[in-house]
């Protein structure tokens, strides 16, 4: 299922997922890699000393609170109030809106997370969408290691912080929870109000009461 949730020539992180059988892994790795692009970003980007690149052609809100390392891509759109805690790559023609908080994170192309949001140590695959309210949970209550429930077993990521795996194209509805390990397929809808708790297969509906389903096509 990871190998299939993400299409790689949609963000400028490809290099860091590339060959990862377990993508969760590059959250390690966020703020080196960001360091060490941003020098190869070209003059489209206004680049800060303490690692902060924005494209030009990226819209930034006066309101907006903006944290090393980051990099906001073309056309990205980071609106009122926007909070980003670092370690961040925003894609191109992406929208953080009204009071929505990222911290390490991959934002690829055209992803948005409009309103109310918080998404933490979290990958959102391309044209991903976000339901005003929607959060992903990064830390278990227990403060144990984070587990994904996948269809063939449970894998323990061993990382103590991880949000959400979500998918090329997937919907998430309005005030939606996605639980420490959240896997959201490509293509899937999660339904407003539902608390995600495992693997949502690619192409599939998962309800308010957890059932999931296949979608017709």
């Amino acid at each position: 299922m990871f190998d299939t949730l993400f299409s790689l020539e949609h963000t400028i992180a490809s290099s860091i997922l590339e060959g990862e059988s377990l993508p969760y892994m590059a959250l390690c790795r966020i703020e080196g890699f960001i360091r060490e692009l941003i020098p190869s970003l070209g003059d489209e980007y206004d680049i800060t000393d303490d690692g902060i690149a924005i494209h030009r052609s990226a819209v930034v809100s006066p309101s907006a609170v903006l944290l090393p390392p980051l990099i906001i891509s073309e056309g990205a759109e980071l609106r009122t109030g926007a909070f980003i805690r670092g370690s961040v790559i925003i894609g191109r023609g992406a929208v953080v809106g009204n009071s929505v908080e990222v911290k390490n994170s991959i934002l690829f192309d055209e992803v948005e997370v409009p309103h109310l949001s918080y998404i933490g140590d979290s990958i959102l695959g391309y044209k991903a969408h976000f339901g005003a309210g929607t959060m992903t949970s990064n830390v278990r209550a227990d403060k144990r290691s984070v587990r994904i429930h996948m269809p063939d077993g449970t894998i323990d990521t061993g990382l103590l912080k991880m949000g959400a795996l979500v998918g090329d194209c997937a919907e998430v509805g309005c005030n939606a929870v996605l639980n420490p390990g959240t896997v959201i397929g490509q293509h899937s809808n999660v339904y407003p109000l539902t608390s995600v708790r495992t693997a949502v297969p690619p192409f599939s509906i998962c309800k308010a009461d957890g059932t999931i389903i296949r979608k017709r096509m």
